[in-house]
């Protein structure tokens, strides 16, 4: 059998009606056929929508297929005994050039109840965003089930939600059961888990192509809503260059960032895990073994954790920040 090698995915462009073009602008992605994109799904193990290879030799095979080959040493023995040929995590960009609708994830145990699906838990790094952009995390104040209710039902549900001033960098953890909203003029990379259970709380009213009201899901959200209120719903870290530094670290996913100006070598002996790279400035070689892999701006690698030991370096002198994501 081949050794395994980095892989790269063909990307799974989705039109949503809060759209836009800036995944082609600013991450090169194509998606003819589609007046506007709103997802670009990077590495998906989501039934229906699992990614498929773009390079190599195993170019044209699915993920599903290459785990239930390659299983552990594809994403790790412990990822593959807990989840078997099911990727446990969903990596996208997503434009908003219009609000996205008012949510809520419910968490494992309530989504498998419902759903007989795991629960969604995600963070946000912002790519770009628009002088004066907004998302919304959270609640502004201390509030209960019941208090929610009454703001809701009185249409005052938007007084009491956290909005958020953001530019590009800015990082939001957003756990399971947190209401949220990505606002217009927003550009994210997401990491979650592999899940697309989502319940919409309210979406200003907007109606489909055919003029219909999006469907809503009151009632299952209130039960899935943590009431829970943070002081800062904002991930505060301080990059340094050429370092791994941490922004999450959850029982479903590590993400950190990587602002690369040289070279630097990562060792994942110890982990027994997969790691991902999203690209989302300038632009690296990823080498391993004796050979060398270009990774540039709106690229995301899956690197399998049979290849524990590698190098990441500038091109040219240039410079690149990647987002590096992994599970423990």
């Amino acid at each position: 059998m081949n050794n395994l090698y980095p892989l790269k995915f063909i990307p799974i462009c989705k039109e949503k009606i809060w759209g836009g073009n800036k995944l082609k602008e600013l991450l090169n992605k194509e998606y003819p056929g589609l007046p506007n994109c709103g997802e670009s799904w990077e590495i998906s193990g989501v039934q229906n929508d699992i990614s498929v290879v773009s390079n190599g030799f195993l170019k044209g095979n699915s993920l599903e297929e290459l785990i239930e080959v390659y299983m552990g040493d594809l994403v790790g023995e412990k990822a593959y005994e807990k989840f078997g040929t099911e990727f446990p995590l969903l990596v996208k960009f997503i434009d908003a050039n219009d609000n996205l609708s008012i949510q809520v994830h419910p968490n494992d145990e309530l989504s498998m109840e419902r759903h007989d699906a795991f629960g969604k838990t995600e963070m946000w790094c912002v790519v770009q965003a628009d002088p004066g952009s907004k998302l919304i995390s959270g609640f502004n104040r201390k509030i209960d089930k019941e208090g929610y209710l009454k703001y809701f039902k009185n249409g005052q549900l938007e007084e009491i939600l956290n909005y958020e001033e953001v530019k590009e960098g800015d990082v939001f953890f957003m756990p399971a059961g947190r209401v949220h909203a990505i606002g217009k003029g927003i550009v994210v990379a997401e990491i979650q888990q592999t899940s697309d259970v989502t319940y919409r709380i309210y979406d200003f009213n907007r109606v489909d192509d055919h003029g219909n009201p999006r469907e809503l899901h009151t009632d299952l959200a209130v039960d899935a809503i943590d009431y829970q209120y943070e002081t800062n719903y904002r991930t505060d870290y301080l990059p340094v260059k050429d370092q791994s530094i941490k922004l999450v670290d959850c029982q479903y996913f590590t993400t950190n960032i990587l602002q690369l100006t040289t070279s630097v070598e990562r060792d994942f002996a110890g982990l027994d895990t997969f790691v991902i790279y999203c690209c989302l400035e300038g632009k690296c070689n990823l080498a391993w073994e004796d050979q060398v892999m270009e990774v540039g701006k709106g690229d995301s690698v899956l690197v399998p954790a049979q290849i524990n030991n590698f190098v990441l370096s500038v091109i040219n002198g240039g410079a690149a920040k990647l987002l590096e994501v992994y599970i423990k």
